[in-house]
This record gives structure tokens, sequence and C-alpha cells, in this order.
């Protein structure tokens, strides 16, 4: 983050002051005879003394607390480093727990004030993605599969295991790796027949591939939009075996002797079967402009003798290259009212809203007769639909989408271990055992989807999920072959050094190098992942590490060669937050395998301090802290969440709604589906900023 050197640096009294005293009073002679006093001998040296400003923060220019309610950043950045126990930096004296707590209490009502002007965070007018686009046609026109090849859902599924309105995962699943496996022989091909897909969208950094300023729409790539809608009406497998709506909107309507209709009476039906159509693909009622011209397209290809069913493939063609469809976006309202900061969503962006974020597609019928009716808002009736939205099979988008995402698990796919030195982890033809451990936290996360339980089982459960290839992986031994349909087993974990999203061999491959580990890469990953607070990038001009010398290799361990790093002052900061997280998972090698000593004899030292109170020195106790910590977890997974439901990166404005859940699932239910259920019902995800936006028709 950009105020990274602020949160380490900032004196105690200084925060003092601007709490205790600035929120009394803005007598401007309190003010400064004592925030001014405690800047000069705290703060100033860094953050506004001369030409040296640490962080982008100088202090000096806040001359009253009117001052510091007009920056809510700097007001959540303070409130954090006090809550993460960030500040006071390590060489000042410790902060009373009491002195701290009335501290954030303060600060948090001037957070509410300083936001009472604000509204949530505009989310631009932008396209669907590959995934949502794929969905959203194959719901449209009821198909029996997918339009086109998607390896970013990492999993084919074999075992129709995925019930989540049964509660229940079996005991054994059948399943593949898309992207690192290989084709079952006999298995019906992915994709219609003739159609390509656009290229796949990519995760914002940080973030996810939902993200409205990643999805825009040049026109080239609009061109192929046309041409991936005129493809997939004209294939072939698009056919009454593979498409549910086949009878009631491509199937010629008949008379009783089984006569085809006229031209006259099959543009009646035409008005009729198009009004549903456009409703669906449009996600709103479709106005009686657009109607005719649509019903005038189809009518001009019936009188030019074209038949009744490739007159509604043309339509179908039409409908999903239309803007309309193609575009995700807010209305402003009454035309006649001025642009607020913060609108209510009307019913029918409310049904979009909730079926782009828990189905990763248009709404279905039930969310738009609700809408239609203006009842999707009321509470009771939001309240069912989600239960029944978060039991129905279309949740398996949300399970191939976010926790893949998440959890960056894409990076897996290139890592490529040293051969010679991890024989065991290439098995039949150059298979790697990658295949397999990508799909262990996949499972993990599906399971607890399923079965509804507690998020912080992510961390710790007491199962996990393994094949023979991954068993003997985690054991250093080539196991079984399979290298087309993966038999996987729940299995108890009885030893606390593995389990969780956290400690598996997926996630201990992908951030290490060919050789080696990597602890910083690690690092950042569970700063970025597990507590959503990813660091600034390293300056430009630090060197990568060096290759070790012999001598190195024989006398050093890995903690004492990254020492040169964080000798630097502008390293130095961020090296604390991340290097105690990395290095607590330094007992696994680069493929996951515990090791106690590194090849040179020295023991491996995993010890350091989290949250800059909690010392540990195992793996072990890292995680038991992190369990007794939950609320630093449930947060971040919950602003993950948020900016995955809401398709932009969550700030200040969302901290309320987020501080609120959080405190209700670490006192209360902190069952996955419960925190899905707490995000679609919260503020940001109910509300829009129409202000100062002139595309959001």
């Amino acid at each position: 983050m950009m105020l990274a050197p602020f949160r380490t640096s900032l004196g105690l009294c200084m925060l003092a002051a601007i709490v205790l005293r600035a929120t009394r009073s803005d007598a401007k002679d309190a003010f400064t005879s004592v925030l001014r006093s405690a800047f000069a001998a705290h703060c100033v040296k860094c953050h506004g003394k001369g030409d040296k400003v640490s962080g982008e923060v100088n202090l000096l220019v806040l001359e009253r607390s009117a001052d510091l309610l007009g920056k809510p950043d700097l007001l959540d950045t303070i409130i954090s480093v006090l809550e993460d126990r960030q500040m006071p930096p390590e060489k000042e004296p410790p902060l009373k727990t009491e002195t701290r707590r009335t501290m954030i209490s303060h600060l948090k009502v001037m957070l509410k004030r300083s936001l009472a002007a604000q509204g949530f965070a505009h989310t631009p007018i932008r396209r669907m993605n590959r995934l949502q686009y794929n969905n959203a046609v194959v719901d449209l026109l009821e198909l029996d599969r997918d339009i086109f090849p998607l390896p970013e859902k990492l999993m084919r599924r074999y075992t129709d295991y995925f019930q989540p309105e049964t509660g229940s995962m079996p005991a054994e699943v059948r399943v593949q790796n898309r992207p690192l496996g290989k084709d079952v022989d006999g298995a019906r091909a992915e994709g219609f027949m003739g159609v390509g897909a656009f290229p796949q969208d990519l995760r914002a950094e940080h973030g996810y591939d939902n993200r409205a300023d990643h999805l825009t729409l040049s026109p080239l790539l609009m061109e192929s939009f046309l041409r991936l809608s005129h493809t997939i009406v004209e294939s072939r497998d698009l056919k009454p075996e593979e498409c549910r709506s086949w009878k009631s909107f491509f199937e010629p309507p008949r008379d009783g002797n089984g006569e085809v209709f006229g031209v006259e009476a099959q543009i009646q039906v035409v008005r009729a079967r198009l009004s549903k159509l456009l409703r669906r693909a449009f996600r709103r009622p479709v106005d009686g402009v657009t109607l005719d011209r649509f019903v005038a397209f189809a009518e001009n290809n019936l009188r030019s003798g074209s038949s009744f069913t490739d007159t509604m493939k043309t339509v179908v063609g039409a409908t999903i290259a239309s803007p309309d469809f193609l575009y995700l976006y807010n209305t402003n309202g009454d035309a006649d009212e001025p642009a607020q900061v913060a609108q209510r969503l009307n019913d029918f962006e409310l049904a979009s809203r909730l079926s782009f974020f828990l189905w990763g597609s248009i709404p279905d019928d039930t969310l738009l007769d609700l809408a239609e009716a203006g009842r999707l808002s009321d509470h009771e009736t939001l309240n069912a639909q989600l239960d029944r939205m978060l039991n129905d099979r279309r949740m398996v988008r949300f399970c191939d989408s976010f926790p893949r995402q998440w959890l960056q698990l894409d990076r897996l796919i290139s890592s490529i271990p040293d051969k010679k030195k991890f024989k065991y982890f290439y098995f039949y033809q150059a298979y790697r055992a990658s295949m397999h451990m990508m799909l262990e936290p996949l499972l993990l996360f599906e399971t607890v989807y399923i079965e509804n339980r507690s998020v912080m089982e992510l961390l710790d459960p007491d199962f996990t999920w393994q094949s023979s290839v991954l068993e003997g992986a985690y054991q250093g031994k080539v196991g079984k072959r399979e290298d087309k349909i993966l038999t996987f087993r729940r299995v108890p974990v009885t030893d606390p050094r593995w389990g969780g999203v956290i400690t598996n061999a997926a996630v201990m491959t992908m951030t290490s190098l060919p050789t080696r580990t990597q602890p910083i890469t690690r690092g950042v990953w569970v700063n970025t992942v597990i507590f959503n607070d990813p660091p600034d990038p390293p300056p430009a001009d630090v060197p990568p590490l060096p290759e070790p010398d012999e001598e190195q290799l024989t006398k050093l361990t890995l903690r004492e060669r990254f020492a040169e790093h964080r000798k630097r002052e502008d390293c130095a900061a961020c090296h604390r937050q991340i290097d105690p997280l990395g290095f607590a998972l330094e007992n696994y090698g680069a493929t996951g395998i515990w090791r106690d000593k590194y090849e040179n004899g020295r023991h491996v030292d995993p010890s350091g301090t989290l949250f800059h109170r909690h010392e540990f020195t195992t793996a072990i106790e890292f995680k038991q802290i992190l369990l007794k910590e939950k609320r630093q977890f449930i947060r971040a997974f919950l602003a993950h969440l948020l900016s995955y439901a809401l398709g932009r990166d969550v700030n200040v404005a969302d901290s309320p709604a987020l501080d609120e859940i959080t405190e209700r699932a670490v006192t209360g239910d902190d069952r996955i589906r419960t925190l899905l259920k707490m995000i679609a019902l919260a503020e940001p995800f109910r509300h829009k900023n129409s202000k100062g936006s002139t595309n959001n028709r």
C-alpha cells in the first residue's frame, strides 16, 4: 500500500492527540498545542519536515480536526494499523490495550462522519468476461453444455457430486485437471462444433477477472463477438438434443393437424417468444421500440423465404451480439432528477448483481418475475431468494471462478520444479504432480461450500482430498499412475502441519523457484490472499537475490542470505511485514515436502512474530495464531468476496459494512453461505453510485 512507511513510523502521541483531543473540540489553539507539538516530537522528521514526506503523508498540513475528517483514506489507514498492531512502531513504547481500544472507537466515529457525504465507489459499465458470456448463452438457450472450451474452469467433474441442496460431499470423487490434464478418450468434446472462444480475460493484479476497469470492448473484440454469435447459432450442435428450449423457441408453431403456421401467424408467435427471450437476455422488460425492431428483423427473414427455425437462430445471433446483452451496467433512474452520490439499485439491477455474483450469469425467470413485481428488494423475499440461489447447482460456477482466483492457482500452471532435483514430481510421459496438487484446495473449498462449513476450516480443516499421486508427492515418491480421470478420496488430517489453503503442496510449489523456496514470494502471497493487504512493489533498484556460491550453500541458511535485503531502510518496512509470513512456511520445501534441515545440514528456522504481538517458533504455532486471531482472516476474506461481487476494488467507503459483517461473523455465524448472504445484503452491494457517470445506459 502507498502508506506502508506511514504505518511503521507515525508517532504514538500524534495518534492519541488526533483521537482524544481533536474529536472533542475543533478549537484551533487546543488542536495546535497538542497535535503540533506531537508532530514536532515524533512525526514530522519523516512526515512533513523539510523535503522528507514518507508514504506521501504530510502531517504538517493538518491544522484542525476538520482536516483529518476530510481524509477518510488516512483515517482508515490509522484504524487499520492500530487494529493490526502495526502501530506504534517496534522502537516506540507499547500501547495499552484500553488506550488502543478507545482510539479505534473514536477513529471509527470520525470515519463514519467523514464518509457520510460520500457514496460507494462507482463501478463503470463493463462487458461480460469469457466465463460469464458462456454461462449467459448456456442459460439463455437452456443448453446442456458449454459453448466453447474453458480452461479457466480448472476442474472437470466426472462424478455428479456438486449438489449443494444435499449439504453433503461423497467420500470419493472422480475429477480431472483441465489445463494440466489429458483429454479423456471417448468423452464428449467440450464446446460446440465450429465455435471458438475469444481470449481469456486475465484477473486483475490482486483482483479478479470481472473487474470493470479491465473489461473493455475494442472494435476488434466487438468484431470477434459478432463472429462468435454467428458461429454459435450456425453450429451443428445447436439442435433439439442439446437445447432444452428448442421446442419452446426454435421449433416452428403448428396447428392441430401438425401443419406449420403461415407467415402472418408465425410473426405473432415470434413476437411472443422474443418478448420472453429479450427480457432474459437484457435482464429487464424490453421496450416496445426494441421489440418491434427485432420482430421486424425476423419478419424480413420469414418473408424472404427463410425457415422459422433459421430465422429464430438469426435473431438469437443478433441478440447475443447486442450491447444490451454484452454489457453490464446500472441505470441513472429518472432523467428529471439530479444524479445522486448513492442510490439504491432497482429490482432488475439487483437481480443482475445477484445472478452475476453467485451464478456468473443472467438472472432466471424467478428473479426477473419478482423484480418486475417490485418484490425482490423486500427483505424476506430477498432472503428466500438467496437461500434458493445458494442451494442451486449453478453455484458450481462460483466455485469454478472465485477460489481459483482468490488463491491465485493459475500460477501453478507455469511452475516447473527442477527435474533432476525433484524426480518424483514427474511421472508417466512427463506429467506433473501439480496436475493433482491444484485440485486439493479446490475440492476443499467445494466441500466447505456444499456442507456449509465455517470459513475457518479453509485454514485448518480436519480433512483433505488426496489422490494416489498426490499422496506420493507429499512423501517425495512417484505415486500410482493417473493421467486421465483422477480419483480423489476424502481423508482425515491427523498431522497439524497439513491441511487448509495455506499449507498445501499447490501453494508451496507455485510460490517457489525451480530449485528452492521463495520466502518473500510466499509472504507476499499470504499477505495478499489471506490478509488482503498486498505490499507495495519493491524499489526498482533492488537487485534479485544472487544465486549462492559454494561457500554460501555450505554455510548459510536462506534467512541469512536474505538479510542483505532487510538492511535497506526503504525495504525494511515491507520486509518486517512480509518476512515472518514467508519464513513461517520455510519447513515446506519447493514442492511442499516437509523438511527440518536444509541440504547443507543447517536447521530451518520458521520463527517470527505475527500481528506484532504473537511470537511463534513453528509452522504449527503460526497456524494456531491465525485461528485464534480469526477476525483478521474473516475480514480479509469478506473483502475479497465483496470485490468479486461488485467487479471493482474495495475502498474506504466499504469499510463500515465490512467491519459490521466481520463482527457478526466473529461473534456469531461464520459459515460460508452465511457470509455470502451478508455480502449480498450489505449496503455496498445494494447501492450504486451514479454521480458524474455518463455511461450508465
